[in-house]
């Protein structure tokens, strides 16, 4: 159902759905509304952060943060499952677990990286000790001539890989991908904190098992906490996604907020620094990859399609009774190809193309003008997923509200607009999950603002009226959005990803 508009602009809808089941095993939807089509989950208990994900001799692989004996954190393994399209996996058996006396008390999160001429190796955080100290180990496939790579050995020469006295021991973690250094180095990152400053450790090794801290991070920051699940990667527009990439993206995860921040900037590789440009922020006023539920993401370089690929954990809002009761909980958001927006200052994530391949029945509506206060029903909609791309065009944005320079942080601008509260241009948006009274429902709507020099939009996602249940965690979400109004008139909103994308979860009654 779309929201009411404010000075009669045009609204174009074009829908897209089919109920399917994404996951390891087929498994019927229809016996859990909860259960997603477009996302990977396993067929029960706890998951968590995505690991190593690649592609390799034809084969996806994702591994992931798994507690195979029940439906909360703990247990941890790294799952394995495998796909030729990035839409069917099978699960197959897990790649690592907790076995050897480096990673007795816990196998954490970590990496795949292909060595050329010798196969994908693993770097990962050990836990070896019940006080909680941290290093950094690797596995390799037992086979490297197995197509799946069912089977993982963590050899004893040379492990763990990174063992650093020099380091806060318990908040050490989480190892990046490595990259080939134009001087015969493979470099990777690990992430830490020392007295509230996140940082991203660099280290150096010739032959990938014995690895030398470089004199100083990669970068820091203070008064951010610690950087969880850093990535470090090249990137640059579309259609140049390989070659001479523009710019590197670094992202941290922020163990504080539980959210995913990145900058955009420059790697001085004769340095080993990296430099954020000046118009990304570090730390919790920055550049997000999604204003939802999504943590700890893991990238990829697909060489067989020249993109990088981004998964990202989507934790629920779910209590762990209702979490046991259904069986499951965590999913993975679903895998999204990044590039970096012409402008050069953010990235641009769009759903992996092998998506589409899911779509079924289309519903189209045209030039539906909404007059402020005005509902419009979408209807021709059965299934219980779908793909949703809509547009709003103007007929004129003299009516927006002016903005307050004080309106900094977008969430608290949400939680205090709201998609009830009328302005000069907005709310206007979808309302998701709607019942047929309108008592639940969740909102995911725009507002436009105007500023001397240009337009501010305003994207928000607000799970109060979700469910008239009182006992769950109903939160807003929302970022601005980079968008020139005055040159496009228009904005588009789809509900798998875009510019500016967010994975809330709802929850009706």
């Amino acid at each position: 159902m779309a929201l009411p508009s404010t000075k009669m602009p045009v609204v174009f809808y074009s829908m897209v759905l089919l109920i399917i089941n994404n996951c390891i095993e087929a498994v019927s939807v229809r016996g859990d509304y909860h259960r997603t089509g477009f996302h990977f989950q396993p067929l029960k208990n706890w998951m968590n952060d995505p690991n190593g994900p690649m592609y390799y001799n034809g084969v996806y692989h994702l591994f992931y943060q798994y507690n195979p004996n029940g439906t909360v954190w703990g247990n941890i393994v790294w799952a394995h499952s495998v796909s030729k399209d990035l839409i069917n996996w099978n699960g197959i058996e897990h790649a690592i677990y907790p076995s050897k006396p480096f990673d007795k008390f816990g196998c954490w999160s970590g990496s795949a990286t292909i060595i050329p001429g010798k196969g994908p190796v693993i770097l990962y955080t050990g836990v070896i000790d019940e006080n909680n100290t941290q290093v950094q180990c690797y596995a390799e496939p037992e086979d490297p001539n197995d197509p799946l790579l069912r089977r993982w050995v963590k050899p004893d020469k040379l492990n763990p890989a990174v063992v650093d006295k020099d380091v806060n021991h318990t908040e050490f973690r989480d190892p990046t991908t490595a990259w080939w250094g134009k001087d015969g180095h493979w470099r990777m990152l690990v992430g830490s904190v020392r007295k509230r400053r996140g940082i991203a450790y660099l280290y150096r090794s010739k032959d990938f098992k014995t690895w030398v801290r470089a004199k100083h991070p990669i970068h820091s920051k203070g008064g951010t906490g610690m950087w969880e699940c850093p990535d470090f990667y090249p990137v640059s527009v579309i259609g140049n996604v390989v070659g001479n990439p523009v710019k590197h993206v670094l992202k941290n995860s922020l163990d504080d907020t539980k959210f995913d921040y990145y900058t955009v900037g420059t790697y001085l590789e004769d340095k080993d620094r990296y430099v954020p440009d000046n118009t990304s922020v570090d730390g919790w006023g920055g550049l997000r990859y999604d204003y939802g539920n999504f943590y700890a993401s893991k990238s990829f370089f697909d060489p067989s399609k020249n993109r990088r690929i981004l998964w990202g954990w989507a934790n629920e809002c779910d209590k762990p009774i209702d979490n046991f009761r259904k069986g499951w909980a965590g999913i993975q958001a679903i895998p999204r190809t990044v590039w970096l927006d012409f402008t050069g200052r953010q990235l641009v994530q769009w759903p992996v193309e092998e998506l589409n391949s899911l779509r079924g029945k289309e519903v189209n509506i045209d030039n539906q003008r909404l007059e402020k206060g005005d509902y419009s029903e979408v209807k021709g909609i059965t299934a219980a997923q779908a793909d949703v791309e809509v547009t709003f065009s103007f007929s004129s944005l003299d009516k927006a509200e002016a903005y307050d320079p004080k309106w900094v942080k977008a969430q608290d601008l949400c939680a205090q607009k709201g998609s009830k509260l009328q302005g000069g241009v907005g709310p206007f948006g979808l309302l998701t999950l709607a019942s047929q009274n309108l008592e639940e429902f969740t909102p995911v709507f725009f507002r436009v603002f105007k500023s001397p020099n240009k337009h501010i939009v305003l994207l928000c996602s607000d799970a109060r009226s979700s469910s008239l249940k009182s006992d769950l965690y109903k939160p807003q979400f929302a970022g601005f959005v980079d968008v020139d109004l005055a040159a496009d008139k228009k904005i588009s909103l789809r509900s798998l990803e875009g510019r500016q994308t967010f994975c809330p979860e709802s929850i009706p009654s």
